[in-house]
């Protein structure tokens, strides 16, 4: 892990914004929980897997052995259940509170950073975490719910056990750079995929429409997920965990632009609040690059040529 930590959060800015569209994707697919858990992870994991041939054919079995072991199997664990609990707390519990539960998700990332690495998040991290998840609970809290069936603690439940996987994997990740992401992630999705056709069947699978999970599956997840998984080994995982909130505020806009059904007040208020606070933090992290840049002794003041 040689380059800069403002790689990092850069790459984990720009697969946070490609899984933005997914939410409605998700909506125009109108597939149940299952189903979208089916292509979602069988679509995923073939690109990824297909990604991974390709790019690390001189690696094959040096990947399989480092797979094998403890932490990559853990990968492999994480990837599955949050490819299965997200989809599924959707179909069946209250929107609003699965969202609010995953927005936990940066918490988790520092809480499991200090235990597994030793890494402490910078104070920063923890008022810009406070000040998100303030937004994303005005957004979430301060709009008529469009969905009043399921169960509130279940949602709650599905949701914080999404965010403890994704926070886990983000810190495994970075905890062991011999992993090979493509081939853990994918074969985690794979299996998810996998049980959801179990459960779906296959005379259900082409119930909805296709291209619109298929552009989901195939395309924004591989692409997201790899660039947040790689991005969390060049910077703390609460900082990738952070801007994968913005998937929650940006959402509803994506919704927006695609079904007609407008954002409310609220959502608004608390999109820009997420917004702002995240900008205001880059900002901020950028600012401590430059003056730690600057506190490097140059060539001439070690008095080495």
């Amino acid at each position: 892990m040689t380059r800069s930590p403002t790689f990092g959060i850069f790459l984990a800015l720009f697969g946070a914004l490609a899984i933005t569209p997914d939410t409605l994707l998700m909506r125009w697919s109108e597939m149940n929980g299952s189903q979208m858990v089916a292509w979602r992870g069988l679509l995923m994991g073939s690109a990824m897997l297909l990604a991974w041939l390709i790019f690390r054919w001189r690696h094959l079995q040096g990947d399989l052995r480092a797979i094998a072991c403890g932490a990559g199997l853990l990968i492999v664990l994480c990837q599955a259940c949050n490819a299965s609990l997200f989809a599924i707390g959707i179909a069946v519990a209250p929107v609003s509170v699965v969202l609010f539960s995953v927005a936990t998700v940066p918490i988790f990332a520092a809480l499991l950073s200090r235990m597994i690495m030793g890494e402490t998040a910078h104070w920063t991290t923890w008022v810009a975490t406070a000040s998100v998840l303030a937004g994303i609970g005005v957004a979430v809290f301060g709009t008529a719910p469009a969905q009043t069936t399921g169960s509130p603690l279940l949602g709650a439940a599905i949701g914080l056990g999404v965010a403890m996987f994704l926070a886990l994997s983000f810190v495994i990740i970075r905890a062991n750079a011999q992993l090979p992401i493509l081939l853990a992630v994918g074969v985690g999705a794979t299996l998810a995929g996998l049980a959801g056709l179990a459960w779906t069947g296959t005379s259900a699978m082409m119930a909805g429409h296709v291209w619109a999970i298929a552009l989901a599956g195939a395309l924004v997840l591989p692409v997201s997920f790899f660039s947040l998984s790689l991005a969390s080994r060049y910077t703390h995982p609460s900082n990738v965990s952070l801007l994968m909130l913005l998937e929650t505020v940006l959402g509803p806009i994506w919704i927006w632009a695609g079904t007609d059904v407008a954002p409310t007040p609220a959502m608004l208020a608390g999109g820009a609040i997420v917004i702002v606070s995240l900008a205001l933090y880059l900002w901020h992290i950028g600012q401590r690059q430059v003056r730690a840049r600057q506190l490097v002794p140059t060539p001439d003041e070690t008095g080495k040529s």
